[in-house]
């Protein structure tokens, strides 16, 4: 799960990035015995990912590695994976515990486990053969590229250390085994071999002999798998995301399942003893498809998908701050929640009329929508209509979208006359009854979401002298803004659609690219194509602010919820936040490459951007929700320090009761900075100023009976009236460790504490009522043990009752004022700190009690 880490930024870090899923490398899959499931690997980037096959809900994300991994392999304890010439072994998904190095002399694209055994192939045709445990190297082989190139490995069912060797040329040798096309058929020394050519060959490795042969005409074979609850069906895989289901007792293909994926299937299993299929693809994609049927027909089960092209636009939908719509280059608009995965929400690609194709029999690719460009969306009236318009790059009409029903609307908005010009800008007004497209020819239009009818549009004819770069309404339906490549900002009448320029309309130096409208406080951002930013009031249409520093084209701008900051993303690769009421860069980061796109939460908690050739939306998490940030100026020229690194969250651990349990003391004091609790019970201290409430609610009802006669062991005084022998009074233990242990200037409180920390609560009340000639001392004991920090809570007990018990004298004693003034501003230093951390570990629990995990 990949975030760049901010390391230049006070006000954001990076938190976890959505829709990551999958890439062009096979999953893995391993189970757990323990637990009786199934989990499955996948690899993103420079992580892996694993996912219970359940739910296919996020188990653990791996640690960061030094690459992005080649290949991955799995047993029951660890998972492998390699990273240029390096080999990595994790524990419990996450943690790096073995590390093989050192002999490949260039990259590893093969790996397999056999017990504790790892076997490694190399491009240059070099096989090594390393002992898991120990790390150690025990065997090496060395195979030309021209004769024999190494592109597969597997290991034969009931074959003791054997593994078999496919190559490019065709040509199998046994000795090593294992990769994405080629897999263990049902039957014992049968293996299935796929072919570059597209022909799947059932081959008998001790006969060597080709038993059957299938062909497809998709292209190579990527990936096999063999069904093993009953029916003898194979599944074939091909770079076009198709797969085909053949029976092997008849020989025959049963079923094609087309468009499985977007682009090549990358792997595929059968579960064992189970009518499932896991797949997963170069789409960003993971599925499980379910057979319901003996014909061999699958049925998509459950899926986990993201863009299978980089996102071009992001916004924040509702007012809650959790879902994010996203637009992509694949043509897809998507949802995801930034709580759970299981709430994200596929709404499609965009297609024409489906009902005029299927009659004139078109293909499924012929149907499609270009990408979309642009969008605007609104929940107020989405239970009611649609409630999402989308710009398709190209098309001279609009589309309208469903959120709730995750489909694509009934509505195509086009422009009532001169079909010669493309849609350039959108907005829905706050109600979500009306829409406003502008249009590359500088028409501005307005349309009714619940008919689709085209309500009237603004300017005569034309409201821009070309194109309509964008257009905003305020939270009331009363004004419009828009602006376009004729270097003006227009102001409209909503519904008279009539000017409403200023008097001294504002002049701008460039033509914008953008305008962004905080509603509520009626800001208007613009970002020019001199690469300046202008904000606008549009009361009064003055420029109020100008904002100079980003070297590249401006992509996208955001408001915060209460129109503080204005946040700009940059073809710099920078993410700028510009503080509008000190008109000053309060924040300025860099990302590793450059954000198309941002979108702030309504709420303000995350910031979202997309980012050049990704597929992922990163959130950013702000600090200045859960901590107390310093934001200072920044000069225009400053240069962010580049975010290396990845940030991740982890949502779960496949097994937390496989890690060693090792006992290890804690110190008694961590760090200085920190505060430490007593570790005495808290019966001992906390009654400590109510104990005289306590003795009084703990009274008998009635008093003791004197007993008649005395029983002989009691020990008596003797005289003319004998009498029982009374115990001495109890000697202050504590004021004879003032006055003959120690000095009471230079004294040192550790004994005296210890001797404190030994008594019960009667006693620690009796010693502190004798403490009367040294209410000092005792201060200055507490006053060391809070610049310690250390026993805090016993310390504010101790403090609590001294001052019960000794009010007036210390405040008669200026000494003793003197010193409980010291003890005071100490107290307020520590409390202000533990406010901070309280704030932000409230912030945390809050998260983790409400986020579904």
């Amino acid at each position: 799960m990949l975030a760049h880490e901010v390391t230049g930024s006070s006000l954001f870090s990076g938190f976890r990035a959505l829709g990551l899923y999958s890439n062009h490398l096979p999953h893995v899959l391993r189970y757990h015995a323990r637990h009786r499931e199934f989990y499955v690997t996948t690899a993103v980037g420079n992580r892996f990912h694993t996912y219970n096959v359940k739910k296919l809900g996020i188990i653990a994300v791996s640690n960061a590695l030094p690459g992005d991994i080649s290949c991955l392999a799995a047993d029951r304890m660890l998972v492998f994976a390699a990273v240029g010439r390096d080999v990595y072994a994790f524990a419990r998904n996450k943690e790096i515990v073995h590390h093989y190095s050192h002999a490949h002399a260039s990259d590893v694209h093969l790996l397999l486990v056999l017990g504790d055994t790892l076997v490694s192939a190399d491009h240059d045709g070099l096989l090594v053969v390393w002992d898991v445990p120990t790390q150690e190297e025990y065997l090496r082989l060395t195979f030309d590229p021209a004769t024999f190139d190494l592109s597969a490995l597997a290991h034969p069912s009931t074959y003791l250390n054997k593994v078999l060797l496919g190559s490019s040329q065709g040509a199998l040798q046994l000795w090593n085994l294992k990769t994405k096309n080629q897999s263990v058929a049902p039957a014992v020394d049968v293996m299935g071999v796929g072919l570059s050519s597209g022909r799947i060959l059932l081959h008998d490795i001790r006969a060597d002999k080709t038993l059957m042969s299938f062909s497809q005409d998709w292209g190579p074979v990527t990936t096999l798998s063999f069904r093993t609850d009953g029916p003898p069906i194979m599944a074939a895989g091909g770079p076009g995301g198709h797969m085909a289901f053949w029976d092997l007792e008849s020989r025959r293909l049963v079923t094609q399942l087309r468009h499985a994926h977007r682009s090549a299937v990358a792997g595929a299993t059968f579960l064992p003893s189970q009518q499932l299929l896991l797949t997963n693809g170069a789409d960003n994609a993971l599925k499980v498809w379910v057979f319901e049927q003996e014909g061999g027909v699958a049925r998509l089960l459950r899926s986990r998908q993201g863009h299978s092209a980089p996102p071009t636009t992001i916004r924040h939908h509702g007012n809650a701050g959790r879902d994010i719509l996203s637009a992509g280059q694949d043509g897809t608009l998507q949802s995801f929640s930034s709580v759970h995965e299981r709430f994200n929400k596929s709404l499609g690609h965009g297609s024409a009329n489906k009902k005029m194709t299927k009659k004139k029999g078109l293909k499924f690719e012929e149907i499609l929508l270009p990408p979309i460009t642009c969008f605007s969306s609104e929940s107020a009236r989405e239970g009611d209509w649609d409630g999402v318009v989308a710009l398709h790059r190209g098309e001279a009409a609009a589309r309208t979208w469903n959120y709730q029903r995750c489909t694509m609307g009934k509505h195509r908005l086009a422009p009532p006359a001169d079909q010669n010009k493309t849609i350039s800008a959108v907005d829905i007004t706050s109600c979500g009854n009306f829409v406003l497209i502008g249009w590359s020819s500088g028409h501005l239009d307005v349309y009714n979401l619940q008919s689709g009818i085209h309500r009237g549009h603004y300017g005569n004819p034309t409201a821009h002298v070309g194109a309509v770069r964008g257009v905003c309404v305020d939270g009331l339906n009363q004004r419009v803004f828009s602006v376009g490549a004729d270097c003006l900002l227009r102001a409209w009448r909503f519904k008279t659609r009539s000017h409403d320029d200023p008097a001294h309309p504002p002049k701008l130096d460039s033509a914008p690219s953008m305008l962004r409208l905080h509603r509520d406080s009626g800001m208007l951002a613009l970002a020019l194509d001199d690469l300046t930013l202008v904000v606008i009031d549009t009361e009064t249409g003055r420029v109020v602010r100008k904002f100079l520093g980003h070297s590249g084209k401006i992509n996208d701008l955001t408001f915060s919820p209460d129109g503080r900051w204005l946040i700009s993303a940059s073809m710099d690769c920078t993410i700028r936040t510009w503080d509008l009421p000190s008109g000053c860069m309060v924040d300025c980061f860099l990302c590793e490459t450059a954000a198309v796109s941002v979108s702030l939460s309504p709420i303000g908690d995350f910031l979202s951007s997309a980012h050049v050739d990704s597929l992922g939306i990163y959130l950013w998490s702000n600090k200045s929700i859960y901590s107390l940030v310093s934001l200072r100026p920044l000069p225009a020229d400053y240069q962010p320090v580049t975010g290396h690194g990845e940030s991740c969250v982890t949502l779960g651990d496949e097994d937390e009761d496989q890690m060693a349990s090792a006992c290890w003391d804690s110190q008694e004091q961590l760090e200085r900075h920190l505060v430490t609790m007593t570790s005495l019970p808290e019966s001992r201290w906390r009654n400590l100023f109510n104990l005289d409430v306590v003795k009084r609610r703990n009274q008998p009802q009635q008093p003791p009976q004197r007993p008649a006669a005395a029983p002989y062991f009691l020990p008596t005084v003797s005289g003319l009236q004998p009498s029982f022998q009374t115990p001495e009074a109890p000697v202050n233990q504590v004021l004879s460790y003032y006055y003959h242990s120690w000095n009471i200037v230079t004294a040192s409180y550790v004994a005296p504490l210890a001797l404190l920390k030994s008594l019960g609560p009667s006693a620690v009340d009796l010693e502190l009522r004798g403490l009367s000639p040294d209410l000092v001392a005792f201060l200055q004991m507490l006053e060391a043990m809070l610049e310690e920090r250390r026993d805090f809570d016993l310390a504010q007990a101790y403090l609590a009752l001294l001052l019960k018990l000794y009010l007036r004298p210390l405040s008669a004693d200026p000494l003793a004022v003197a010193t409980l003034q010291r003890l005071l501003g100490r107290l307020e230093t520590i409390w202000a700190e533990l406010r901070v951390s309280f704030d932000q570990s409230l912030c945390l629990l809050t998260y983790t009690k409400t986020a579904l995990l």
